[in-house]
């Protein structure tokens, strides 16, 4: 017969003196580690430290509830992982990387740990903006860019001339420091940083919000200065800040002091007391110039609007994105599109083109008749309408070198603009007229 045994409930301790003993151990090493001014010192609070670890360890080990243990074991590896760095400081101050002062004076050792920590800080900061530099340059050419010649002017003012000839720019002719592009989405504004990316000799900077703001209060402002530091320390330079108006908005009532702070320290940084900025220039872009701060409105000295392309920008725009494809366009429908365009951005022109480029591949996926045609000597299919003459095949059951794609025709276009649609309504651009006539100047 089998007789169940009794359930036996766990034994509990008393873990109070131990918890006294881990608390007081930490508590003495801490202080002694921070305020310490000699090596001595701080060796004395880093054994303090580890008693207190080997305590916990062993409060750990009597521990009966699950909870309680787990929390405790988070505990033991955070410590365990601070005094492995603070074993590491030791070695440096042991070995003299770290000057302290064993006079017992720890005024002078605080400076010393200061001192280090703010190069320690700037290396990391720099470090994180090493990615913010444009190594590889864009290959975009003034060239490349339809219209907008105001613009391309200013633009070239500011960062071509004082390189190439800077002994024009003397006593009242100093070269502009800020630049602010304003206008509707997909106008070419980040296309012209590319094209002054590619045609400037020297360091060029591209960041946004996300590269200058932090949720650590504080690192945000330090970010920025060390950001202009180094655009100083490798000039010529151009600070590109793509979206400038999600960093520097309207400063108001409702507004934290952490988003204050960050625009006071771009407004120092741009045009403050103490900074040489020749040689660098500051090149805004932003879809909303009338939400920025007013100050930081002033800061840029030239504010150029880059409207929508006009109707010879649209022509140049639609060829040039088919000078590498096959077409059969001639120059009357390239100017019939261009009159057909008209509202489009360049960037609604760029998905029109890329739309109307992949018909010929949809009437390989569609068709069911082929013919053969002579291809550089070769005899490839191609795809014929249904009331052609052709042979029946579907384009699967062919290989690709086999296969002669359609050029691009004007119905391609046709089709492709029944699709399209523009991204700019009337009344933003009533807005963006509005603003350049009161603070801005046509690009």
């Amino acid at each position: 017969m089998n007789i169940p045994m009794p359930q036996v409930k766990p034994i509990t301790q008393d873990n109070t003196k131990l918890q006294s003993e881990v608390i007081g151990l930490f508590k003495s090493g801490d202080l002694k580690w921070n305020t310490g001014g000699t090596i001595q010192e701080k060796k004395d609070g880093l054994n303090c430290v580890l008693q207190g670890l080997r305590k916990l360890q062993l409060w750990i080990e009597r521990e009966y509830d699950v909870e309680k243990k787990k929390s405790l074991q988070n505990q033991y590896d955070a410590r365990r992982e601070e005094t492995c760095k603070r074993l590491e400081t030791l070695e440096k101050y042991e070995k003299g990387e770290i000057v302290q002062d064993t006079s017992g004076n720890g005024g002078s050792n605080q400076q010393q740990q200061k001192k280090q920590g703010e190069k320690d800080t700037k290396s990391e900061l720099s470090n994180a903006l090493s990615d913010a530099i444009v190594k590889d340059k864009p290959n975009v050419k003034w060239t490349d860019i339809a219209g907008l010649e105001a613009a391309k002017s200013a633009l070239q003012e500011a960062v071509l001339l004082p390189i190439k000839f800077p002994d024009f720019f003397e006593g009242a002719r100093t070269p502009w420091k800020g630049i602010l592009m304003y206008g509707p989405p997909g106008t070419g504004k980040t296309y012209l940083a590319k094209a002054c990316a590619t045609e400037a000799e020297g360091t060029f900077f591209s960041v946004s919000s996300a590269d200058l703001i932090s949720k650590y209060v504080g690192e945000s402002e330090k970010l920025i200065k060390t950001l202009f530091t180094m655009a100083r320390e490798q000039k010529p330079s151009i600070i590109f800040i793509d979206e400038i108006d999600s960093m520097c908005g309207a400063r108001g009532e409702g507004q934290n002091d952490a988003s204050r702070r960050v625009i006071t320290e771009f407004l120092v940084q741009m045009q403050g007391v103490g900074h040489d900025d020749k040689g660098v220039l500051v090149l805004g872009a932003t879809n909303l110039p009338w939400a920025l701060d007013t100050a930081i409105r002033r800061r840029f000295e030239k504010r150029i609007y880059i409207p929508l392309p006009d109707v010879q920008a649209r022509e140049y725009m639609i060829q040039n994105s088919l000078k590498q494809t096959k077409t059969t366009l001639t120059k009357e429908q390239f100017e019939d599109l261009a009159v057909k365009t008209e509202g489009y951005s360049g960037s609604d022109i760029s998905v029109l083109v890329r739309d109307a480029v992949y018909e010929p591949v949809r009437k390989l996926q569609s068709a069911k008749k082929f013919k053969q045609i002579p291809v550089n000597g070769q005899l490839k299919w191609t795809p014929v309408a249904e009331n052609e003459d052709g042979t029946p095949k579907t384009f699967m059951e062919l290989s690709q070198g086999d296969i002669a794609i359609p050029d691009v025709c004007y119905n391609d276009f046709l089709l492709a603009l029944k699709k399209s649609k523009k991204s700019v309504s009337q009344d933003q651009l009533g807005d963006f007229e509005k603003w350049t006539k009161e603070f801005g100047q046509e690009g």
